[in-house]
């Protein structure tokens, strides 16, 4: 990629609030960036709107949308073409005119773009966790073996890339293990003996960040720092044991390396997911993101507690599936979906997650050929949705 020419950018997941916060920035940077792709779900008229802002060259949705999104591009004069389903999302995110792809599809829907992008070389912003979680070894064989550029957008991920030099291969002599923040959601300090009676409404209003109902939800229980677990030991080529969590209410401390030396690197900044994207965006140059400047002299104090398991008992089954056979976290993954999916909708309640989650890791056991390769990792993803929808049947209220 030269100097000379805008990078040519697709946004997977550009409806959600880490599309929205990476168009954000790159609407900072005309100069720099060309949004050439967008895709969406369920929101499309905001989605449409998008496509009136950006004039991508293409536009991916399911294929039932499809129609409708060519009908209204049509209305409005444009020429964005409409693709359909993983296909099209595979096609966009692989194409030869593409520099990047920011991945943040929430989800094991995420997988297969995402792979496809790693094997054509893409500069990858990996905001969909899922795909490690899901894909683990499979995926990073894909981003060697495509030679593509994975960078981490999770604000935790993020902290602890920039806290290392950019030659990876020193990574294994420097770090002694990792330290994974995490704010502890809206029950931090709630008793647990009522979390029984949470709502969705109260699990997904977090303190710190604005995010999606799914991930507010897996803040609230942990869950989303048990996947973020199973992410840093793909990226960062970690054993379980060398990946620790800290509660930190507020979430200026994003994540440490703690050195073979035993020196702390930490990265801070105000809760503004502006930064990690425009990091990924430029790496291994800065340019500016739009958040607010972190001043230090306001800050009351940082403090740091060790998670109990009483309150959080999800964030304790990432190990618990790093230490099964391959396969295992994909179970644990397919399992949380359906039972925050089924938690929203006011089927089953805010304990039962839990419950649904640890059972279906028991009784989904992979065997060898389950981590073979992505269809054989979506099968499994799919057997484990069955099982997990059973359990949540018998816990319907």
């Amino acid at each position: 990629m030269t100097p000379h020419r805008r990078q040519r950018l697709v946004v997977l997941g550009a409806t959600g609030s880490i599309g929205g916060n990476t168009l954000d920035v790159v609407a900072r940077h005309p100069d720099r960036f060309e949004v050439v792709g967008l895709s969406g779900h369920q929101r499309l008229e905001p989605l449409l709107a998008l496509c009136r802002r950006f004039r991508p060259r293409w536009v991916a949705v399911p294929a039932t949308a499809a129609r409708g999104l060519r009908e209204a591009l049509a209305a409005d004069g444009l020429a964005t073409e409409v693709l359909e389903g993983d296909a099209g999302l595979c096609r966009m995110a692989s194409h030869p005119e593409v520099d990047t792809v920011m991945a943040a599809i929430v989800g094991a829907a995420g997988l297969r773009p995402c792979m496809a992008a790693a094997r054509a070389g893409k500069r990858l912003l990996l905001a969909n966790k899922e795909a490690l979680v899901v894909g683990g070894r499979t995926f990073m064989q894909a981003v060697r073996e495509g030679g593509a550029l994975l960078l981490p957008i999770d604000s935790e991920h993020s902290a602890i890339f920039q806290c290392l030099p950019e030659d990876r291969g020193t990574w294994a002599g420097r770090i002694d293990h990792i330290v994974l923040t995490a704010s502890g959601g809206p029950f931090r300090d709630r008793d647990p003996a009522t979390l029984g009676a949470v709502t969705p409404d109260q699990a997904c209003a977090h303190p710190n960040w604005v995010m999606g109902r799914k991930i507010s939800v897996d803040s609230a229980t942990m869950m989303n720092k048990a996947l973020e677990v199973v992410e840093a030991r793909w990226l960062f080529d970690l054993a379980p044991e060398q990946i620790r969590v800290v509660i930190h209410p507020q979430s200026i401390v994003h994540s440490m390396v703690v050195c073979r030396d035993r020196s702390v690197l930490a990265q801070l900044g105000t809760p503004d997911m502006r930064v990690p994207i425009a990091y990924g965006l430029a790496w291994p140059e800065r340019i500016e993101s739009g958040a607010d400047t972190l001043d230090v002299t306001t800050l009351a104090g940082l403090t740091f507690r060790a998670p109990d398991a009483e309150r959080f008992p999800g964030l304790f089954l990432a190990w618990q599936a790093l230490a099964a056979p391959e396969g295992t976290t994909a179970v644990l993954n397919a399992a949380n979906e359906e039972a925050v999916a089924a938690f929203l909708d006011g089927r089953i309640g805010f304990l039962d997650i839990h419950r649904v989650n640890a059972a279906t890791l028991e009784q989904v056991r992979p065997g060898a050929a389950d981590a073979d390769g992505v269809d054989a990792l979506l099968a499994l993803d799919e057997r484990a949705r069955v099982h997990a929808r059973q359990l949540v049947k018998g816990l319907t209220r």
